[in-house]
């Protein structure tokens, strides 16, 4: 999988593919992640990417040209899957849908700034909106890594057990159940019984049992 992200603050974004999983994913060639500065595709003096919006108003609209240059320099390189806008507008992040991302070869995603873009880039230009939740961020950049996250971890062989993405939160719609390790016993708690009896059927009969009281608790909209 190849990753492209348009943005007008790159420093913004590289720590978080320099730890943790995504650096491992990386390393491992299973996915590659750049970042291209906006700023880097205008001719307006001091590198401008931004201007007042027509009819006046408050706050700058990203520009469609150093866009629309950028995104034509990627595309005649490769070809893309998915051209991808973060705005809190779009669609909202979901499981099913990073899901459905993971499967893809090649992606941009441009992180919003300001007011947002000229609204014929997202008519002509994006092929998906996405939104990580119904808040506003100062830029795209966090709602990007969040999604490359929710994604990479999702390629095979970039976790190390692939059966723990499988039953994350949300993949069956139903939160997961509650998880214990070592000591068995700590200031008089417990573990259930049932998880150190060996009886695998009947543990796996309790999660699932479990996750289901706790998305009837928790979240009940996920069962309509």
């Amino acid at each position: 999988m190849r990753i492209d992200i348009i943005t007008v603050l790159p420093e913004l974004l590289k720590s978080p593919f320099e730890a943790s999983i995504l650096k491992r994913a990386i390393e491992k060639g299973l996915v590659e992640v750049h970042m291209h500065n906006l700023r880097d595709y205008t001719d307006k003096s001091y590198n401008q990417i931004d201007d007042y919006q027509f009819g006046g108003g408050a706050g700058m609209v990203m520009m469609i040209e150093p866009i629309d240059k950028c995104i034509a320099s990627l595309k005649a390189e490769r070809e893309y899957d998915e051209v991808i806008y973060m705005t809190p507008d779009g669609e909202t992040l979901n499981q099913k849908m990073a899901n459905s991302i993971s499967l893809l070869d090649n992606m941009i995603i441009l992180c919003g700034h300001y007011k947002g873009v000229d609204q014929r880039v997202r008519e002509t230009l994006i092929t998906k909106e996405i939104s990580i939740g119904d808040y506003v961020l100062s830029g795209g950049e966090l709602g990007a890594a969040v999604l490359c996250d929710a994604i990479i971890r999702l390629i095979p062989g970039v976790l190390n057990n692939e059966t723990s993405a499988l039953t994350d939160t949300f993949q069956d719609n139903l939160l997961a159940p509650p998880v214990y390790t070592r000591p068995s016993e700590y200031k008089g708690l417990k573990v259930p019984d049932i998880l150190l009896s060996g009886n695998f059927p009947e543990i796996e009969k309790w999660r699932e049992d479990q996750a289901l009281k706790r998305t009837e608790q928790r979240r009940p909209d996920l069962l309509k």
